[in-house]
């Protein structure tokens, strides 16, 4: 079975992480070595990000 490809950018991702404070666990163990909170806390922040971009361009 293969991998899903994501959907955010890498830059989007490595803005995201250092934002929240573990850029730095990314750079050393890859992101594989965040935790799962983590994660979590960096799809919450895209999605936060892209409704207000969404309510940026309502007419």
């Amino acid at each position: 079975m293969s991998r899903r490809r994501g959907v955010m950018s890498d830059r989007l991702k490595e803005e995201i992480a250092k934002e929240l404070g573990f850029y730095d666990t990314v750079q050393r163990e890859g992101w594989g070595g965040i935790r799962a909170k983590d994660a979590g806390n960096m799809v919450k922040r895209a999605v936060e990000l892209a409704q207000r971009g969404m309510m940026n361009n309502q007419p």
